[in-house]
This record gives C-alpha cells, sequence and structure tokens, in this order.
C-alpha cells in the first residue's frame, strides 16, 4: 500500500467539511487536483471512502472507520515530528518574508521589541515583492511573512489558510524635496499642469493603493511618471534627487522628514494609511511555528508593534 500524508489530511478536512470545494480550500489547492488526491487515496487503500452522491457529501460505512484511522495517523506523525523537530524556537531558526521596506526600516525594531515578551528568536529575513513572498509561505520556504495590508487593493488571502493579524499602522505619505522657502518643489495641490511621477511598478501592492486612491480623481492626469521600481527605498533615493514626487510608507522618512531634507508634496487628503500585518500558512505544519504563534496571540498588542 502505497500513501501519500497530504492525502490522509485530505480527507480529514473533506470529512470534516462535508464538501469537495471548502475542502479543497482549506488544503490550497484546486478542486480538480483535490478530487484526484481523494481518488488516489480510495484506489490506494482498495475501496470507496466517500458518498458523491449526497450533497453536503457524506463518508461510506467503509469511509467512516477510516476517517478514524486517518485523523490518529495525522495526529501522531504531527506529534512524532514536533518531538524530533524540538519545540523550542531557540533552536530553530525563524525564517521571515517581508516587503523590502519592511525589512528595511520595520524590521529591526520590531523584532527587538517582539523578542522582550517571546525570548531570543534566531530569524533569517529574506526580503522580496509580496508575491514571491506569498509564493514562498505557500510553499512552507518560509515561517512567516510581514506584508502592507489594503482592504481595497490587497491580494485577496484566504483568512483560514493565511491567518493574520495586525502589527503596526502606516501612512503612504506623498513628499518632494523642498524649494528655498520651504515649500514642496512639486505640490499636488498647486496649479501645475505636468507633475513628475516616482511610481511603485504595477505589480506592487504600495502601486495598487495609489492607483485605487487617484482613480478618480484629476490629480492622475497632472501625474507624469519618470520612474518605476517596486521598492520604497528606490523611490525615496530618487525624491532626495528631486527627480518627482513620491508615496512612501512614513517610516521610512521619518529622519528625512525631521531634517527637511524632504517636505509634504500635499495636505493630509492625499495621505493613504495602511496596515502591517504578520502572517503564516496553516497548511504547513512547523511545531517550533505554531507554538510561536500561539504565544504570539497572548501578548498585549502593543508589544506586538514596532
Amino acid at each position: 500500500m502505497n500513501l501519500e500524508t497530504k492525502w490522509l489530511e485530505d480527507f480529514v478536512a473533506l470529512a470534516t467539511l462535508r464538501s469537495f470545494s471548502a475542502a479543497a480550500r482549506k488544503r490550497h489547492v484546486t478542486q480538480p487536483a483535490f478530487s484526484r488526491r481523494i481518488r488516489s487515496l480510495e484506489q490506494a487503500v482498495g475501496t470507496v471512502l466517500v458518498d458523491r452522491s449526497t450533497t453536503p457529501v457524506s463518508l461510506t460505512p467503509e469511509g467512516q472507520l477510516f476517517v478514524i484511522t486517518a485523523r490518529n495517523l495525522v495526529e501522531q506523525l504531527s506529534e512524532c515530528l514536533g518531538h524530533l523537530r524540538g519545540l523550542e524556537m531557540a533552536n530553530e531558526k525563524l525564517d521571515v518574508a517581508a516587503a523590502h521596506s519592511l525589512a528595511l526600516a520595520f524590521f529591526p525594531k520590531w523584532i527587538s521589541r517582539l523578542q522582550k515578551g517571546v525570548g531570543e528568536l534566531p530569524t533569517r529575513l529574506l526580503a522580496m515583492n509580496v508575491g514571491d513572498a506569498i509564493h514562498l509561505l505557500r510553499e512552507g520556504n518560509c515561517d512567516l511573512m510581514l506584508a502592507y495590508y489594503d482592504p481595497d487593493a490587497n491580494m485577496q488571502l484566504d483568512d483560514e489558510a493565511f491567518p493574520s493579524f495586525s502589527i503596526g499602522q502606516v501612512k503612504l505619505m506623498p513628499v518632494s524635496v523642498p524649494e528655498d522657502g520651504g515649500r514642496a518643489r512639486f505640490d499636488l495641490d498647486g496649479d501645475e499642469n505636468s507633475l513628475p511621477f516616482l511610481a511603485y511598478t504595477q505589480d506592487a501592492l504600495l502601486g495598487r493603493s495609489i492607483k485605487l486612491m487617484l482613480k478618480n480623481d484629476p490629480l492622475r492626469l497632472r501625474l507624469r511618471t519618470v520612474y518605476e521600481t517596486a521598492m520604497a527605498e528606490g523611490l525615496k533615493a530618487m525624491a532626495l534627487q528631486g527627480a518627482g514626487v513620491a508615496w512612501i510608507p512614513d517610516f521610512c522618512i521619518r529622519e528625512e522628514l525631521a531634517n527637511e531634507r524632504l517636505v509634504r508634496a500635499g495636505d493630509e487628503r492625499w495621505d493613504i494609511p495602511l496596515e502591517i500585518r504578520l502572517y503564516r500558512c496553516s497548511l504547513v505544519h512547523k511545531p517550533g511555528v505554531e507554538q510561536l504563534w500561539r504565544r504570539l496571540q497572548k501578548l498585549p498588542r502593543d508589544m506586538l508593534k514596532a
């Protein structure tokens, strides 16, 4: 008999949810792929386990008997792997994928504060765009993900497969170098017909947030894109050179605003509020990560925020 562990986990999910589509979403696979895996399991055990003629689906008598064994096997394997890997995070490196600007300007302060609540956390930080980070998280190649969250522009992630919670608030602010009198060289509230715009690339979440804000605003017709990058730090560098106006997370430009190397390019109505969220993938079972997640949920929220 050749059984794959993922088939057993699929079957347990189906027995619990009694729906192929709901179980496929929980297991984060397409419904056709999920159905093929259940059929592969039935072929391996040599009997039909699921009665597909009913709605919601039900288990055959053989399936009702087998699901008990399947649950026990999945739980025992998880416990065994937990003991083999160890549950102490001190002995396990934590891989964290993060958006570039969060990796540079947010993560160091946040992880230092977090360790005051949970103890030492050996970490390896992976800076990349959100799409790549989601792929790593889904495949089990990173443990946690730090990303911006915009309810209007965010990539839609299934809450059950990718549980998360807020660890910070941030504003995207339009900034420019100042003129001699301190006024922004490129003023969104001015009467210039054309303003050089330092933009995020099309696939960047922050770019989608800006595009949505400007969707029905006449300002979008005045912005002339002169430079694009996926990285907020890249836009800041170009803004400091006087190349145009850019929307940059406020925590990335605190020093530049304080010493007036950059100034607001418009009033607060042009600000875009965002959350910073911490994600994990519930489909990847790592006992150390699951233990850390439970500990994080019990911490006061102010300790989780940088």
